[in-house]
């Protein structure tokens, strides 16, 4: 059983993955940085200053100064602006990976349409050949 599980481990398709998943988390974290620190700012100007984040319900009728007063206060809180973030952060991420595989598939496409190199000649033609060239020299 350890053997088989040695096996499975060391493949280089678990590896790969684990790989996949190391860079995938890492990548997580540049996407959200550019999307919470560069671009959901400019949508908050664009929309008159609000932050998606800060938009929040109180189910519990009273107004509150803000989201952390609500919470603080232990009201419980329809976070809407919350979902909408979360939405942009989706479909921001969706794309920049669509892209990513698009420029990927394009290269796989450029390696399968690149001539492949003419197959070498077989033992005979090349006994042939060096006898051809042996008679023009004489």
């Amino acid at each position: 059983m350890m053997s088989e599980f040695k096996d499975f481990a060391l493949k280089g398709n678990v590896m790969d993955m684990a790989v996949g998943i190391i860079i995938g988390g890492a990548f997580g974290k540049i996407v959200a940085s550019l999307v919470n620190d560069l671009l959901m700012p400019l949508v908050g100007l664009a929309m008159g200053g609000v932050s998606f984040a800060d938009l929040y319900a109180a189910l519990d009728g009273n107004t509150y100064e803000s989201l952390a007063v609500a919470e603080e206060a232990g009201a419980a809180v329809f976070k809407y602006g919350a979902f909408i973030q979360s939405s942009i952060d989706f479909v921001i991420i969706a794309f920049v990976i669509f892209m990513m595989v698009k420029a990927m598939n394009n290269m796989r496409k450029k390696q399968e349409e690149a001539p492949a190199a003419p197959p070498e000649p077989s033992e005979e033609v090349t006994l042939l050949t060096e006898i051809r060239d042996s008679l023009a020299k004489s």
